[in-house]
């Protein structure tokens, strides 16, 4: 009998770690307020805290008072400790950000500072920092920070201009995509303007190779590249250029055939679907970038391969506005989405939920933030940045 027993507790105990109840959690990480807070980016610290970066001011492409923020939650803690400035070129706006943690626990933190009120006038910066960790309520100590120079290879005007000769000859394109595509052609030919306006907004990529890439699009060319180091920032490289019908803010995960894809945000003149595009030689080149079958209504969204080999899929997944933002989940590495659930669903005109960022903690749970922005009684937005906490069990089982 008490064999039988032991034996009974043995098997239930290799039972547990697949046996958890779903969870989601959820809070603002500052009250609302009518400033402008978008594009967060999320990492976990080694010691278990979660930092997140976002850009805060009074506007967006005008205005000269943005910086980057932060805030920490500490591990066990539920609310969110008081942000701090995290980068500030002062008169001048620093927009969208990313941060990444590489395994030594340097932390990085890419961004780019708009020198002219137009995106297209970016230039990136990276800092580090070894020192972030001793004090929740203060910004990391940074150790270095230097401007990350977006050089393109020779073939970066040969690819882009052969990709804009494919997508002319679709049958199905606006009349007014010619006159557009002219001027994008006399950019590629303009050495200033092709190594100017590369911008961040999902998380850096770690491949099985060692290598870091950074993804990056110009909204200025309306595609995307990425930029690529093999010894931690010591020295950059750039793919050739990602090009389609309107495709920026890419996103990478790595196959574990050790294939690339990149998922973007479709920026066509009438976006429906998020686009796609594959590497198979560890991002150097892409291939032709092609509509996916996931909706996607202009706005960012992020993927990551989880720990167990699945994929999970941050998105607005509606054609038309951001009031819909889901979480979905892939057991074939993006062929199928075999479960979804939403964070937040709204009519159109009540509120925006946009430019997720997602991670997966060390303990298997998902980290979520993302733009939050709902309409009060009048005409104003107010604004903040919304954090959740879930489990895959809790995607997966679906809503009522």
């Amino acid at each position: 009998m008490k064999r039988s027993c032991l034996v009974l507790v043995l098997f239930l105990a290799t039972l547990l770690p697949c046996m958890s109840e779903p969870f989601i959690t959820s809070e603002f990480i500052f009250p609302l307020e009518d400033w402008h807070n978008h594009a967060s980016c999320i990492v976990e610290q080694p010691n278990g805290d979660l930092l997140v970066c976002w850009f805060h001011g009074s506007g967006e492409r005008k205005a000269d008072d943005v910086a980057i923020y932060g805030a920490r939650k500490v591990k066990g803690e539920s609310n969110w400790r008081g942000p701090f400035v995290m980068a500030d070129v002062k008169e001048f706006p620093d927009t969208n950000c990313c941060m990444y943690i590489e395994p030594s626990g340097r932390l990085w933190l890419i961004w780019p500072t708009i020198i002219a009120n137009l995106w297209e006038t970016a230039i990136l910066n990276v800092r580090y920092s070894t020192d972030y960790q001793n004090n929740a309520d203060a910004p990391p100590k940074w150790n270095w920070q230097e401007i990350i120079h977006i050089k393109p290879g020779d073939k970066f005007a040969q690819t882009a201009n052969q990709a804009y000769d494919e997508y002319l000859k679709r049958d199905d394109l606006d009349p007014r995509v010619n006159e557009y595509v002219s001027v994008l052609r006399e950019r590629i030919a303009d050495k200033y303007f092709r190594r100017m306006g590369w911008m961040t907004r999902a998380h850096p990529t770690l491949l099985s190779t060692g290598r870091l890439i950074v993804p990056l699009y110009s909204d200025g060319f309306s595609f995307s590249l990425m930029a690529m180091t093999d010894d931690w920032g010591g020295n950059w490289t750039f793919s050739t250029p990602l090009v389609g019908g309107g495709n920026i803010q890419p996103s990478v995960v790595e196959k574990k055939d050790g294939t690339l894809v990149a998922i973007m945000r479709d920026n066509g003149p009438i976006p429906k679907r998020a686009h796609v595009s594959e590497s198979n030689d560890g991002g150097m080149t892409w291939s032709p970038v092609v509509d996916s079958d996931i909706p996607n209504p202009g706005a960012g969204l992020e993927w990551i391969a989880l720990n167990n080999g699945e994929w999970a899929l941050i998105y607005n997944d509606v054609e038309n506005g951001r009031h819909s933002l889901a979480v979905s989940i892939s057991d074939d590495e993006g062929k199928t989405w075999k479960w979804t659930r939403h964070l937040e669903q709204m009519k159109p005109e009540q509120g925006s939920f946009h430019y997720p960022s997602i991670i997966q903690a060390k303990d298997g749970s998902l980290h979520a933030t993302y733009s939050y922005f709902i309409r009060t009684g009048d005409e104003n937005q107010q604004k903040t940045i919304k954090h959740a906490h879930f489990n895959l069990d809790w995607v997966k089982a679906g809503e009522n």
